[in-house]
């Protein structure tokens, strides 16, 4: 059983910053991804900015230069710092972990219940 709880997010004014949190608890071996999407209404889900084990970062053009990921292997979390933030921003945010099941080293694809993130202009 892994679980991933999100905390943060909420209503800021554009321009502002909000921060997500993400922790996983369970039966992990590995994690080898961890990541952020979001999925604004009426819109498909998106990847928003992923970090790998050896903390490589990916994102999505639209928050280049205004998100950053990050992560803490040792206690299993990342958070995903928010600044400047847009409109076109505000959606539900969903933290994921992918990597390995502790004992089984059964593929781990996990996701968090996701948190709201509105950006007011």
């Amino acid at each position: 059983q892994v679980e991933l709880a999100e905390s943060g997010g909420g209503l800021a004014q554009a321009g502002r910053s909000l921060r997500l949190s993400c922790a996983i608890s369970g039966n992990i071996f590995r994690i080898h991804t961890m990541g952020w999407y979001r999925q604004a209404p009426g819109k498909q889900r998106e990847l928003v900015a992923t970090v790998t084990s050896d903390f490589r970062t990916t994102y999505v053009d639209s928050v280049k230069g205004r998100f950053t990921v990050s992560r803490d292997m040792e206690k299993n979390t990342d958070a995903l710092q928010m600044n400047s933030l847009k409109p076109e921003d505000t959606a539900v945010y969903y933290c994921n972990a992918q990597g390995r099941l502790l004992y089984t080293y059964e593929a781990l694809n996990a996701w968090g219940q996701g948190t709201q993130v509105t950006a007011s202009s």
